[in-house]
């Protein structure tokens, strides 16, 4: 595995309760109800289909919606960090040589910033933004085409079940972290190849599939 990509929202920054106020900020303008923390936690239990479905959120109202989302988000997104343990790790890859991508349905703009701001803004090989929520294989096989990456030699890193899906229908490996929107529970009922709780976790992953590949190539 040489190539790694993450999500942003929720998997590198925290950006829960930014999302979250101003979710229920823009809740009268479009006409969904405002969500408040016994709902959240029942939200993270719900694949990303299902959140949709329970916000009664009709689908034509979804990419304005994304668009307001980015541009509050823009407002405030300096003042955001990494989760714990994520800045040491994506230096720790780095320094290793991963061709390291962000894959995300989040702004270049906001991504940037939140980078720049926490000092990571020279770990990144490419940062790949995209304006939809359930076509991010699309976006993955784009970059996958676009930088010659075998689909075997790729993992992608993410905190809802909507990436498990993309990863999946990408054929790439899957690690999902149990640190973000959805609910480790939740993941686990879509496969993902690993569950991870903590960043550098995603190390001892790599190293055992390195220590796997050896074996193979030296029994060959």
């Amino acid at each position: 595995m040489r190539a790694i990509l993450f999500d942003f929202d929720g998997t590198i920054a925290d950006t829960q309760e930014a999302f979250l106020t101003i979710v229920n900020r823009l809740a009268p303008e479009f006409g969904y109800p405002p969500v408040d923390q016994s709902q959240l936690a029942y939200l993270k239990t719900l694949s990303s289909g299902e959140v949709i479905r329970y916000a009664r959120i009709s689908p034509v109202k979804i990419p304005f919606i994304l668009k307001r989302l980015k541009k509050e988000l823009g407002k405030t997104i300096t003042e955001l960090q990494p989760y714990p343990g994520m800045a040491s790790m994506l230096t720790a890859l780095k320094s290793q040589d991963y061709f390291l991508g962000i894959v995300t349905s989040n702004s270049l703009e906001n991504v940037s910033a939140f980078l720049a701001k926490n000092e990571l803004d020279g770990i990144f090989d490419v940062i790949h933004s995209g304006t939809t929520l359930f076509g991010k294989n699309r976006i993955i096989n784009r970059l996958l085409r676009e930088r010659r990456l075998p689909a075997e030699t790729v993992i992608y890193v993410g905190d809802e079940t909507r990436d498990v899906v993309a990863a999946q229908k990408s054929h790439i490996t899957m690690v999902a972290v149990g640190w973000g929107f959805n609910s480790p529970g939740i993941l686990m009922e879509y496969h993902p190849d690993y569950l991870i709780y903590h960043p550098q976790e995603l190390l001892a992953i790599l190293k055992d599939n390195y220590q796997l590949s050896a074996i193979s190539y030296q029994s060959s």
